[in-house]
């Protein structure tokens, strides 16, 4: 049975989000706040967390950064707010997916559970090393090291990054990549893509040069 924490300072949110999770199969535990949400998970493992951005004590960007200091568990952002800004804030600090409020509990789970998959099933690979230059890639640990020095990633990150270089020196459409890293039950927009691949070039640094955009097509893993 998958575990989540759900963090929202509005009870109602909780009891709805708890009633679909449960009936679902998830073992659910409630937070009211960022500061509630970032001691229980120093205190438990989850398979993913719901976090609300605007909340007392802690906001949900600050609370993802915390927890992200000791866990790469899979986020799900809640917001009233839509801007793209808000949306770029938190897949900056680490989040999978972001919901905009008023949502649909069917919706959400929906999406809980494709991250969990996704999460859950990206380590095929076996015993598989492969280093281009300082770029080191240890597909078993899920561990990426530049210069030796190994560096943190968000899922995501992760997830998008193993499959292009598995998939390496290959064109890959956007439509691609989106269904293949993200699945076809995704509902966002190529702008996620496009936000991804900078927040990945940023992390990667010198070593981001492998990532090739193929202008009209998508990308290319390309060494």
């Amino acid at each position: 049975m998958y575990e989540i924490l759900i963090c929202d300072d509005e009870s109602g949110i909780r009891s709805i989000i708890k009633k679909y999770a449960e009936f679902e199969g998830f073992s659910v535990t409630e937070a009211k706040d960022g500061l509630e949400a970032v001691t229980i998970c120093r205190q438990k493992n989850f398979d993913l967390v719901i976090m609300d951005i605007m909340m007392p004590e802690l906001d949900g960007f600050s609370a993802c950064r915390e927890i992200r200091k000791k866990s790469n568990v899979p986020i799900i952002m809640l917001s009233a707010r839509g801007e793209e800004y808000d949306k770029i804030n938190g897949f900056e600090v680490g989040i999978d997916d972001y919901v905009v409020k008023p949502f649909s509990p069917k919706e959400l789970m929906l999406r809980v559970n494709a991250v969990i998959r996704r999460f859950k099933g990206t380590d095929e690979s076996k015993n598989e090393i492969v280093s281009f230059e300082g770029l080191t890639i240890d597909f078993t640990a899920r561990l990426v090291y530049l210069d030796g020095v190994r560096i943190d990633m968000s899922p995501k990150e992760y997830d998008l990054l193993f499959y292009m270089v598995r998939n390496r020196n290959i064109a890959l459409s956007r439509e691609k990549l989106i269904s293949d890293v993200w699945g076809y039950d995704f509902f966002g927009d190529d702008r996620t893509l496009d936000t991804h691949i900078k927040l990945l070039r940023k992390t990667l640094g010198d070593y981001s040069k492998f990532i090739v955009t193929l202008r009209g097509v998508g990308y290319r893993f390309e060494a």
